[in-house]
This record gives C-alpha cells, structure tokens and sequence, in this order.
C-alpha cells in the first residue's frame, strides 16, 4: 500500500493532482504498457527544505521535503529501478542498455539546502546525484528573481509594478489577494526579454526594501560549499549557464557566452570541465532546436530539459533535449509519483503541445 501525503489548506491536491490521483485509485496506471515507463527517468529538484506551511508560497513548487525524498528514493529502488549517475545513465541510453530501468536524480541551480538537506538523504540511502550550477550564484551576482518577487508580495500590502500592458496596482493584504497578484505579475513578466524581466523585478525589490544580493548569500552556496559538494563521492556538479538566462530568449552569441561564462568559472573553481548541461527554465520557450545544436556543438555529453518525460531508447538521437519528470512541491504524494512513473499520463497528454510533453 502507498503511504498518503499529509497535506495543508494550501497544498489541496490541484486539478492536475487530482487526474494523477484518479489514474493511480482507478488501477489504470498498473494496467498501462510497461513501454510507457521507458528505460529510465531523471528527476529533477530544485530546492530540499522543510515546508514552512504558508498559505502564500508560489514557489513551493520548487520544494521538496527532505523525508518525500526520502520517501521517493525508498520508492523508486523497491520499484527494481538502480539509482545511477548522471554518467552512468548516458553511457546506457547511448548504448540502448534496457537491462534494467535506471533512476537519475538532478537538482538545479546551487541551493545552499542541497548541502545541508538533501545530500544527508542521498548519503544515507547511497545514491548518486547531480547539481546543474549556476555559476553566478556562489558568485553572488546572479539574481534569484523569482524569490524576490515572492519576498516583495508576501510582505507588502499593495504592489504597483508597470507591466508591458499597463501599470498594476494590486491588493496584496490576504493570501487569496497575494496569490492572485502573482499570477497576475510572474507569467506576463515571463514572457519579456530576460533583462527587462530582471530590472523591473529588481525596482520592485528596491522599493519594498529586500536586497538581491543578499537574498543571493542567503540561499546560494557559496564556493567552498560548492567544492564540499563536489568532492563527495556520491555528487557530480554540473553546468547550468552563468546567469541562468532563458537561452532561447538571448540571441545566439549571448546564450553561447552565458553557457561558456558559466564553464569557465567552473573549471577555474572545480578544477574540471563540466561534462553535461541543463537548460534554464528547459520549457519549449526557454530552449528550442537552437539551443539544443550550440549544447551539442559545445561538447557536452548530455542536456537536459524540464519538458516532461520517461526516457526512452530514442532518446539516443536526441541526447541533448531529453526529458525530466519533475518532484514537484505541490505533488509530494507517492501515489502520484506512481502515477507518472507508469508513463501513462505522458501518452494521454502527449496530443497536448502545450503541455510540453517529450
């Protein structure tokens, strides 16, 4: 029997929540092809926190527990899949070695919690994973805007912010409004070039009195941290641009010198050229076929997006846009997890562009 997840008010299963939920209770995920599950899976993480049970909290979805990681690495083994390497998982879909499902588990950015939280749980369980840095946050230049934006709704009562359509003015006292105004601030903001997006998000900081720079020390670790992580024998770290630009969204050179930027100050830092890359953001608007080409061309091994997916022997034609299926904060319930797993929700959507299945 799968164990339920304890939910809040704020973490109620979502629409989507909900289908995974009915496909799991309703046996048809057991019943799918096994084809559907692939070869394999790489996961991907982002942050491995303590959930603080805030009724505003967009960036949960980032989030995971260190016990559902725990839970799911548990999971995942007693399913007969073998937790690999980064390495270890390309040397197989290379080779087409379907022997036996493998298991990947990716984080990305440098989060200081994927020192302190996340990797006692990988060391306790013997499994290997990866960071895909960001450079400019041990650094201490890149911004992590999306945090920000955060920082500024959660304490304001009232958030003004010109937007390409117009100026806003937004309620921002109750949970229902702050929730609200982010949705109505984060995706047409997501939607400029990366610069603008940056510099009205850092006025907004500014006026609200939050420090970037110090949001930045305060989440990132540093290089030390980064070199601790490094020389542990179960972690690889790996390349995940300078600026954590959306590559797609920069012209040609600037994407190829953000990647470049970031392999340089790694192997300044590490002593090592990073053998595999991750696409910021990694939706179909962030990184498309030109991306996938100059990832290619500069040598890496591997790039990883965040389009959704189970990994398949055709993935070795297209080693440099494979697919993730993401733990997400707000899906920390391993009935789900199963559910995706099976590979049966990747085909039923697949027909769905939109959803960025891969």
């Amino acid at each position: 029997m799968i164990e339920e997840a304890r939910s809040t008010p704020a973490q109620r299963p979502s629409l989507m929540g909900k289908a995974l939920l009915a496909l799991q209770s309703s046996g048809a995920c057991r019943l799918a092809p096994k084809s559907l599950a692939g070869m394999g899976v790489i996961f991907m993480l982002h942050r491995v926190r303590e959930d603080e049970g805030k009724a505003f909290a967009p960036n949960r979805i980032l989030e995971i527990t260190p016990s559902f990681l725990d839970r799911t690495i548990r999971f995942v083994k007693d399913r007969g899949y073998r937790c690999v390497s980064l390495d270890e998982a390309v040397t197989r879909i290379e080779e087409g070695d379907c022997s036996e499902r493998f298991a990947v588990f990716t984080l990305d950015d440098g989060y200081r919690d994927n020192l302190t939280d996340a990797l006692p749980v990988f060391a306790r369980h013997d499994t290997p994973f990866t960071l895909y840095l960001t450079t400019g946050l041990p650094d201490g230049d890149a911004e992590i805007w999306w945090v920000a934006l955060e920082r500024v709704i959660a304490k304001a009562d009232e958030v003004a912010i010109d937007m390409p359509d117009g100026p806003l003015r937004l309620p921002t006292r109750t949970s229902e409004e702050k929730n609200a105004a982010w949705k109505r601030i984060y995706w047409p903001l997501r939607e400029l070039p990366e610069e603008d997006l940056r510099a009205k998000v850092r006025g907004l900081a500014e006026a609200h009195g939050i420090d970037m720079r110090e949001l930045t020390r305060e989440l990132a670790l540093n290089w030390d941290e980064v070199r601790t992580l490094a020389a542990h024998p179960l972690a690889s770290v790996e390349a995940h641009t300078a600026a954590h630009f959306a590559q797609a969204r920069l012209s040609a050179r600037d994407a190829r010198l953000d990647i470049e930027k970031g392999v340089a100050r790694m192997e300044a830092e590490l002593g090592r050229r990073p053998r595999h890359f991750s696409y910021p953001y990694g939706d179909p608007g962030s990184a498309g076929p030109r991306d996938f080409a100059l990832a290619q061309a500069l040598g890496f091994r591997s790039a990883t997006t965040t389009r959704k997916g189970m990994i398949h022997p055709g993935h070795a034609r297209r080693m440099w846009s494979l697919p993730r299926l993401s733990l997400n904060g707000d899906f920390q319930d391993l009935r789900m997890l199963e559910a995706l797993m099976s590979g049966l929700p990747f085909a039923l959507a697949r027909p769905i562009r939109s959803l960025g299945i891969d």
